[in-house]
């Protein structure tokens, strides 16, 4: 008797081996057989004309506060995600002294921009020591399994205090401390450990997070414990990241070479394409394979689509920079898009926009490279679908553009301002970046940017556009795709249980309908601690996630299970 078969289904086991149809059964939440299953089960499922996959490892999120008091860890839990890691960027909850909370709580909301009140009112601190936030993540029960990092900003404040937390240099004592900080969190099942050196990540007071400035010296020995035990990923938002420095990324290539050299672990930096340097993550990417070549366990990880702000009335928009905001921006949602569309508020504040001058505001919002986000959303949209092709086509100003499309849909319209990865009208070099066969899919920052974007769907992207929908450029073949979202992000970090359909590893699967599966566009929800509000993006296509065995997921809907346990180390 098997507890669960899956029948019929179009195999895609993770491996990169050809698509195959075979039937999977899971007893006990282990795989035991796949191929022609007899026998009956507890429970089956018909997947004719669906993919079954292994479930989606997403390496790169920042759950730390959330996995505290939600068990579904949504949106990722809705993107076919059955394990994840956080931890990311250098930036959590441990350890953390009695009075670091409200610090850490900065660190994260300016980081990652997660609502403070939301973090202080949802967060119970069981903690001190990072086992000691282990343990407290064990007794909990989630619907996929938890893993995480040791991020540097909390070892740095726990062990320096204030000299930490202002970055000030560290002392050989102080480094043999957080080492050995760091070697505990590993042994009791940290997954690794993480550091953030970009200067546009800014805790909520403006200073840099704790380590950007970190010496040589500080991040070889902390990088140390990891290969004394022989396990362990170093991951880390390298000088650079997004623009800021332009020298910087092939400088921090250089440390990292030595670095993965000397300890003999996986170094693993976020990689993306900007328009600022538009050619430097080529260089990146060709010296990541060249290291690849020499053995050196250097990995870039990367993104799926562009790195985008979706400006709305319900976060922040252009019109936030007007003079004349101030006197309705405050007006209750339904009360602020009654007003906005009358004549005189709407010729009020288009033309307000000509004389905006301010710094912030013309760095991040270019209407050439910004794009209506509709439903379903187009995550590569070409240059003639920007606001300024749009106005010009219809004998407007780019902004009469952007103010009717946040007034749609009852004024809750998104327009998409790509950042990072959007060059010349294409994702040519995400294409790139993604197949390479040395990089790690990565960096949707599930749980994160509450108010600024939703990329925990990426998951689900990967196989909508990459593998089915793209037309401006050449898509991925599905077993390849599959692979790069399970078995690949898995084996980085050490999770040889799962992300292969194979006999003795996890009963994680996906029954997709491939055809079917489409992202609606995101919207806002207001369901965080404190009311706190966040985007949101939900998916259809989704026929069955299974965890452990345990169907989690059927439709979309949450079947009530809750078989997510913490991920305790490599396996």
């Amino acid at each position: 008797m098997h507890d669960l078969v899956i029948r019929n289904g179009l195999l895609v086991d993770g491996t990169g081996a050809a698509a195959r149809h075979a039937d999977v059964a899971i007893t006990d939440g282990t795989i035991t057989h796949v191929g022609a299953v007899d026998g009956p089960a507890r429970r089956t499922i018909d997947a004719d004309g669906r993919l079954v996959t292994p479930g989606f490892v997403d390496i790169h999120t920042h759950y730390d506060g959330q996995a505290t008091w939600d068990p579904q860890l949504s949106p990722s839990c809705w993107h076919g995600v059955t394990t994840l890691v956080m931890g990311n960027c250098g930036v959590g909850f441990a350890p953390a002294a009695p009075d670091r909370h409200d610090w850490l709580i900065g660190l994260m909301e300016g980081v990652e921009d997660i609502p403070g009140a939301a973090l202080s009112e949802g967060l119970v601190w069981e903690w001190e020591t990072f086992p000691e936030f282990l343990d407290a993540l064990d007794r909990r029960s989630f619907v996929l399994d938890v893993g995480t990092q040791v991020p540097h900003g909390a070892v740095r404040a726990y062990v320096m205090g204030e000299r930490g937390a202002n970055n000030e240099p560290a002392t050989p004592a102080d480094i043999e401390a957080m080492a050995a900080i760091v070697r505990e969190a590993v042994v009791a099942g940290a997954l690794g450990f993480s550091t953030s050196r970009t200067l546009a990540h800014r805790a909520i007071s403006g200073e840099p997070v704790p380590g950007t400035f970190a010496a040589e010296d500080e991040l070889f020995g902390i990088g140390r414990a990891l290969g004394d035990l022989g396990t362990g990923v170093f991951e880390l938002a390298p000088a650079g990241a997004l623009g800021e420095d332009l020298d910087a990324p092939d400088l921090e290539v250089a440390w990292m070479r030595r670095l993965a050299a000397a300890i003999r672990r996986p170094v693993c930096f976020a990689l993306n394409q900007n328009n600022a340097d538009p050619d430097a993550w080529r260089r990146l990417l060709d010296l990541a394979t060249d290291l690849a070549g020499e053995g050196a366990p250097v990995r870039a990880q990367v993104h799926a689509r562009t790195v985008s702000l979706l400006l709305g009335l319900e976060t922040f928009h252009p019109f936030h920079w007007t003079p004349s905001w101030g006197e309705i921006g405050l007006l209750p949602h339904s009360e602020l898009v009654a007003a906005m569309r009358t004549p005189v508020w709407r010729e009020r504040l288009i033309s307000e926009m000509a004389s905006v001058d301010d710094p912030v505001f013309t760095g991040y919002m270019d209407p050439a490279q910004a794009f209506c986000l509709g439903d379903p959303p187009d995550y590569e949209p070409g240059p003639d679908e920007s606001l300024v092709a749009i106005g010009a086509r219809r004998g407007v100003s780019p902004w009469e553009v952007a103010y009717d499309q946040l007034l749609s849909d009852g004024g809750t319209g998104l327009i998409n301002r790509p950042v990072l990865n959007y060059a010349a009208g294409d994702l040519g070099p995400t294409y790139e970046m993604l197949t390479n066969p040395t990089t790690v899919f990565g960096l949707g920052d599930g749980g994160a940017h509450a108010n600024q974007t939703c990329d925990a769907s990426s998951t689900t992207y990967v196989l909508s556009h990459w593998v089915r929908d793209r037309t401006r450029g050449p898509r991925i073949p599905l077993e390849q795709a599959v692979a790069k979202l399970t078995s690949a992000t898995a084996d980085t970090y050490g999770l040889g249980d799962r992300g292969r359909v194979v006999p003795g590893l996890r009963g994680d699967l996906n029954v997709i309908d491939l055809d079917g599966l489409q992202l609606h566009r995101p919207t806002v929800a207001h369901d965080l601690p404190a009311g706190g509000k966040r985007l949101i993006q939900r998916a259809d296509g989704y026929g069955a996630t299974v965890v452990a065995g345990a169907v989690t997921f059927v439709d979309g809907e949450h079947t009530g299970e809750l078989p997510g346990r913490l991920v305790r180390g490599a396996r």
